[in-house]
């Protein structure tokens, strides 16, 4: 079985000198602790290869703030109330909490740590009983970076809480708002959808009329029939993708219920206007604000942690070790004279036998550490990926609803012209109703195509990890550099 080799020298030793020594050795072997190095790449495109045009007059959003742009109270409402309420986010506060207590004792196996005992005990030959009082003081050194390592460890827990934190409230805000959207655009389709259905319904009866007068055909009537399902249809689908959408927000908010607002129709109900302006973000604020950008630098930093913790198993352990014996014989009734000099003297394991375990637990750290690396520069090139993607779709969400719009104006002119028709006797009102639905179902689309543009600039900001900062990382923002970390 492999073993370390225990060498323990204890000799009595003035205690005016104890703390001379102690410190000379400190001082000879501080030298030994070396943190792993660690490089990682940072780089980043200059510019975006998707841009956004600036053509509003209101400032670009902040990161922290970035869903104030679209100025609607009840929204802005609702993501303050969702941050203080989310349960996930509470979790999160808790967990970061935990980890900083954890982080703050990452050394306590490096301090000296005293004990003291009493017992009572019985020579070999049964003839004398004594009683023993010790105190005993035991220091490990912690060299050749073992207590470095720890407190790097604890470190990287603390990063790593802190990225799940503002990860969550990222999340959070984003789904608030995609909730919140996805109610909105509920409300503007169910009120399209209802006057899509009152046309069916009077085209229906027309037909109707004109197969009784034996102008129209059976399958006209049927045709329409099977468009006033589909439509029928198309209504529950949104009322449906509504009552999700409300019971989602409402499970942000930590509420057991959705408000009935958010259930009921709103002939009204408008899509906040999408803020058309520049994204002033550089790339380079993902390095500081995304949160599995955080979360991969966290790991790289607990498997350098890791390793270093294998590398310093790979020199001797030297522990300072001192204790007071006071010894009395309860059967002679006398204080011995032996064993009360105090007694200090150095500890050191040294690894002999299991050298090869240790080598391969130290060459299996690098390789860890190699891995993390890797995988904080995958998630640098995963975010500019996430962000181009979302500029990308923001774009083409833009175009199709400028085509949608050319195609409304159109629809719009040949519903003025067929209404002229109409009046004059020179068309019937049958093709009037199949104008303004075309003209309704049109709307529909647009309405469609504009909250997924909101989406898109959701998914944007999301992907540049913006959301207000918590309370609990202001003092780590502040405290934090302003630039990325070499």
């Amino acid at each position: 079985m492999p073993r370390r080799v225990a060498v323990k020298l204890a000799i009595p030793i003035p205690f005016a000198r104890l703390s001379g020594c102690c410190l000379g050795a400190v001082a000879l072997l501080a030298g030994c602790a070396a943190p792993l190095p660690v490089e990682l790449d940072r780089s980043v495109p200059a510019h975006w290869r998707q841009q956004t045009t600036a053509a509003g007059r209101q400032p670009a959003p902040d990161l922290r703030n970035w869903w104030q742009a679209w100025d609607d109270a009840q929204l802005n409402a609702l993501v303050e109330e969702a941050l203080s309420q989310n349960l996930d986010v509470a979790q999160a506060q808790l967990r970061l909490r935990q980890q900083r207590l954890l982080a703050g004792t990452a050394d306590s196996p490096y301090l000296p740590a005293v004990t003291a005992g009493a017992r009572t005990l019985q020579d070999i030959s049964a003839t004398d009983s004594y009683f023993h009082a010790s105190i005993d003081v035991s220091w490990d050194l912690g060299l050749f970076g073992a207590s470095q390592a720890a407190q790097r460890s604890a470190n990287a827990g603390l990063l790593d809480a802190q990225a799940q934190l503002h990860a969550a409230r990222v999340a959070l805000v984003a789904d608030v708002v995609h909730r919140y959207l996805d109610i909105r655009l509920a409300q503007r389709q169910r009120a399209l959808y209802a006057q899509m259905g009152t046309l069916d319904a009077d085209a229906l009866r027309l037909l109707q009329v004109r197969r009784t007068q034996r102008l129209g055909s059976s399958q006209a009537v049927q045709e329409q029939q099977l468009q006033s399902g589909r439509t029928a249809g198309q209504l529950a689908e949104v009322v449906a993708a509504q009552a999700r959408a409300a019971h989602g927000l409402a499970a942000l908010l930590g509420r057991t219920s959705p408000d009935a607002a958010w259930l009921a129709a709103d002939a009204g109900a408008a899509l906040p206007a999408l803020p058309s302006q520049a994204l002033r973000a550089v790339p380079a604020d993902m390095l500081r604000t995304r949160p599995d950008i955080q979360s991969a630098e966290a790991a790289v930093e607990r498997a350098a942690a890791e390793a270093g913790i294998a590398h310093s198993a790979l020199y001797p352990r030297l522990t300072l070790t001192g204790s007071i014996l006071f010894s009395y014989n309860l059967t002679q009734n006398y204080r011995t004279t032996s064993d009360y000099m105090p007694l200090f003297g150095p500890q050191i394991d040294i690894p002999l036998f299991d050298w090869g375990r240790r080598r391969a637990q130290a060459d299996s750290g690098d390789l860890g550490l190699q891995a993390a690396i890797k995988g904080y520069r995958q998630s640098v090139l995963n975010g500019i990926a996430d962000v181009e993607s979302s500029l990308a779709a923001m774009a083409a969400q833009q175009e199709r609803q400028r085509q949608l719009e050319q195609t409304g104006s159109v629809l719009q002119q040949r519903a003025r012209a067929q209404s002229v028709r109409q009046k004059l006797g020179l068309d019937s009102p049958l093709s009037a109703l199949a104008e303004q639905r075309a003209l309704l179902q049109t709307q529909s689309d647009m309405a469609t195509a504009q909250a997924a543009q909101s989406l898109a600039y959701v998914s944007l900001y999301k992907a540049l990890g913006g959301a207000p900062l918590d309370p609990l990382l202001h003092a780590a923002n502040d405290a934090a550099p302003q630039e990325p970390r070499p």
